[in-house]
């Protein structure tokens, strides 16, 4: 799973960094091995994909649940009812008292998170995971997976952060809250995730690796900060709101 290269969100594109940030993704995954590559409809993500298609002589299949949702926007408690932040940007002292937003099961029934109706998102989101496993030979069943068709293909995703968390929270059984304001997934990282079938036909998903830009510091190329804000609020340079 890999997030588009840093982003230049107003034309849905990457800046000139991003474009570093995918060519030396490619240097890196044209070295691995990998079986079937989809894509986000939007801009940013396959723009970010184009070199690696290129360089591994693949084309991809674009999916619309593979898009990042920032249009549906949330009340912030902080900003007056302004109908204008992400559902993942939120300050900790208005989300953490909010128990509702642990919950795997009831997440997306927190009135914030009502009014963009984020259960029909992440219902979305779920049933298009579930049908491109099912294509590749695992079928859900309750909070696993059953297969008959056991494989060792690798699917890579070229998607987004907020809808990356969605993912990872359906496979680990994890409220997507908590892991979209404590994890952070750098422009061009890659998350890797693999499959375990410890009895036959039942199989489970473990992370291996989250958010690895490995490709970039080996270029001397450093992360982008997109995704983070200031570690201290003093560092004025760094992103604050």
């Amino acid at each position: 799973m890999i997030r588009h290269g840093d982003p230049d969100y107003e034309n849905d594109s990457l800046t000139e960094k991003g474009r570093r940030e995918a060519h030396m993704l490619a240097s890196r995954l044209i070295n691995e091995r990998i079986d079937y590559i989809y894509t986000s409809t939007m801009g940013r993500a396959m723009e970010t994909a184009k070199p690696t298609l290129e360089a591994k002589g693949m084309k991809a299949e674009p999916l619309d649940w593979l898009r990042e949702f920032s249009a549906r926007r949330i009340r912030r408690p902080d900003r007056n009812g302004e109908l204008a932040a992400v559902c993942w940007d939120w300050l900790p002292e208005d989300w953490t008292v909010r128990p509702v937003l642990y919950d795997k099961d009831n997440w997306f029934k927190d009135d914030i998170m009502a009014e963009p109706d984020m259960g029909s998102y992440e219902k979305m989101v779920h049933e298009g995971l579930d049908t491109l496993l099912a294509r590749h030979g695992y079928e859900r069943e309750g909070m696993y997976y059953h297969t008959d068709k056991a494989n060792d293909d690798t699917i890579a995703l070229f998607c987004h952060f907020g809808l990356g968390c969605v993912i990872l929270s359906h496979l680990l059984g994890i409220a997507p809250l908590p892991l979209m304001q404590g994890f952070a997934a750098a422009p061009t990282s890659v998350t890797t995730i693999y499959t375990e079938e410890r009895r036959e036909g039942i199989a489970s998903f473990r992370v291996a690796c989250y958010g690895d830009t490995t490709h970039l510091y080996v270029n001397n190329e450093t992360p982008s900060f997109s995704a983070r804000f200031c570690e201290m609020y003093s560092n004025k340079e760094e992103r604050h709101d």
